[in-house]
Order: C-alpha cells, then structure tokens, then sequence
C-alpha cells in the first residue's frame, strides 16, 4: 500500500466528459483531540489505515510573530498555492520554498487556518484539450530539466513530496485533487468557505486568482524584489485597472495570457486591444453580454465588430481556459477551519533548511 501524506481528492465519482480513470474514495487529513493531523490510508481490499501527520515532537511557540492578534468581524482562512512558491525564477528550489512559507506563517497568516493547495495529477488535461497550447512550454521545460533529472537519477523523493512533509509537519492540510488544478480547488473551496461567512485570502503569485477578489477575497503575494509579502484587496484592483474585478476575465479573454499559452485576440486583429475591450466591457458588462449584442447589432466600430462576430467561439474558448473551475469534488472540513497550532514551525523549518544545506551539491534542488 503507497503512502501519500496528504488529502487526495477524488473528483472523478460522477461521470466526467473527458474520460478520466476512476479512482479511489476521498480520504481526508482530520485533526483529532490531541491535536495531532492524521489521514486515512484505503488499500484495494477495503481495508483503512490511519497514519500520524505530525511527525515532530512539539515545541514551545515563537514569542514574536506568532500570536494572533484578534481579528473583529469575520474571521479569515488562509489558502496557499504550494506550487509557484517551490520555484526561483524558472528553476525548482526548495530554499525558495522554506524561504517565503517561513514568511508566510511569521508574517502574514500566523494562526490563523491555512490549507494548502496542490496541481493534481493530469490538472492540466481539462484545458489542455480545449487549447493545446496551454502551459505547454512548462510541460517541456519539466521533461528537459536538468534539476529534475539529476534529482530522479538519484533517487530522490519529489520536490513536491518534500513540501507536502514540511506543511503536514507544520499542522496544514494538504489538498489535491486529481483532474483539477490548485487554481481550480481554491476557487471550489473559497465558495465554501464564503458560504460560512469567513473571509479568504490566497497566498499565490498566479494573477489567475484575480477574477475571485471582493471585499471578502484578498490575495497575499509574494514580493522576491522585496523580500515580503505584499496584500492585494479590492481597493488596489479598482486602483490599477481601473475597472471592478468582475470583468477581469472576461479582459483577460481578450488580452490573452503569454505565461499560459493562451493567444489573445490581437493576434488576430492587431487593432483590437486593451483600450477597445475596456471600453466595450465597461458598456456592455461580460464578454458574454458583448458577443450577444455583436450578434444582433452594431457595437462598435467596423473592426471591433468584424473581430466579436468572426472570433466569438475563439473568445468564449479563451473564457473556459481562463476562468477558474469550481465543481472540484472537495469539502471543507471543519478541522481545517480551527486555529493553527504554530508549535512545531520553528523547528520543522530550520531542520528542513539544515538539511538542504548539508545535501552534497549533486543533490541539491538549489
């Protein structure tokens, strides 16, 4: 039986129109009486296993830094995107990792809940069937990285294993969910969480999570020029865009994303560009609403016109690429709703540190 310390989500129960193998029941890290995270292990023949996720004995919490101030009004849950964080620049670091969690936890989240969010296995397939060029680049760049080929040659466990241990050390659930990117956990689990009437922030660099931001939805990024982590609300939004983050996607259907690989419409008609998808967004409201206007009366001038009648299955293709799904097969548990116990952080994170500096230099991911 392989053992996976963490929440592997099963979101393939119901039918699913790509076909994906079914997998196994959900089994869910719970946080039992003495505090202690622990998840369930199912093996081919029925039988359940419950395994400790906290590995380290605990210790006495940090004076500075770790104390929740009391928070008034709506209490605040914390998501992390693991993934970007595991990266300096374009190269696999698990220095840089350590680096900013050690941030995040001292600085920004403290003790208040924090769930962590993983891509799942075949993440990408979803929207890599709707537009093959999406995220491509990095699909190559994995297979050709040297990093990662030393570091399998060599027996080591994966970059992301060694994330997952250090957060389920440090008493935070880790999610994945195969089928699914984080993007798209996150956005299933914030509607939840909502739902409860608790505000979210997400902890990522990724502007995807821009079209989720209200006055309940913060995101937290991390600032390398700086060294910190920086808030990104509703008032700094409006302040840069100028316009209300609901239309952002339908923006961004139009402009493209290069990072992801998604062609915006000005590869096509070189006049269309940001000042035009403003101006009609702002009349018209959603992507959606423009193109049903373009298709029964005149919108715009003759070249804005011509693009949303000729190219609007190209722009309601880039909306299901760009815009986060939220019919993950994931529910949030209360447990990982409670106060984070910050007892082990100090000393989980400088033992993981110590360790990466005492690796021999073939086996170091930076």
């Amino acid at each position: 039986m392989e053992i996976m310390p963490v929440a592997m989500a099963n979101s393939f129960t119901a039918p699913q129109p790509l076909g994906f193998p079914q997998q196994r029941p959900l089994c869910l890290p719970r946080r039992h009486s003495d505090g202690h995270w622990r998840f369930s292990l199912s093996s081919s023949d029925g039988a359940v296993t419950e395994k400790s996720c906290l590995l380290v004995p605990g210790e006495a919490s940090r004076s500075v830094g770790n104390s929740s101030k009391h928070l008034k009004g709506k209490r605040r849950v914390f998501f992390l995107d693991v993934n970007p964080l595991c990266y300096n620049g374009s190269q696999p670091s698990l220095r840089s990792f350590a680096r900013w969690l050690d941030l995040f936890f001292s600085d920004v989240s403290r003790r208040d809940p924090v769930i962590a969010v993983l891509d799942g296995e075949e993440g990408n397939e979803y929207r890599r069937r709707l537009l093959p060029s999406y995220k491509a680049h990095r699909k190559r760049f994995l297979r050709q990285s040297r990093v990662f080929r030393s570091a399998r040659d060599n027996g080591l466990s994966s970059l992301e294993q060694q994330a997952m241990d250090v957060l389920l050390k440090c008493n935070v659930p880790v999610i994945k969910v195969h089928g699914y990117e984080a993007d798209d956990v996150v956005a299933t689990l914030t509607d939840q969480v909502l739902q409860k009437g608790m505000r979210v922030v997400i902890g990522s660099p990724d502007k995807d999570f821009k079209q989720l931001i209200t006055e309940d939805v913060q995101i937290v990024m991390p600032m390398p020029d700086f060294g910190r982590w920086s808030f990104y609300t509703l008032r700094h939004y409006i302040d840069q865009y100028k316009c209300d983050p609901s239309s952002d996607l339908s923006l961004r259907c139009f402009m493209g994303d290069a990072v992801d690989g998604v062609p915006g419409i000005q590869q096509l008609v070189p006049a269309f560009g940001r000042k035009t998808a403003v101006k009609l967004l702002k009349k018209h409201g959603s992507l959606e609403d423009l193109l049903t206007a373009a298709a029964i009366r005149t919108v715009g001038k003759d070249y804005a016109q011509d693009a949303l009648t000729k190219y609007a299955d190209y722009l309601r293709r880039n909306y299901k690429v760009l815009s986060l799904r939220r019919d993950a097969n994931v529910q949030i548990e209360e447990d990982w709703l409670s106060e984070r116990d910050t007892c082990n952080d100090s000393v989980v994170l400088s033992d993981f540190i110590s360790k990466l500096r005492e690796r021999p230099e073939s086996q170091k991911l930076q």
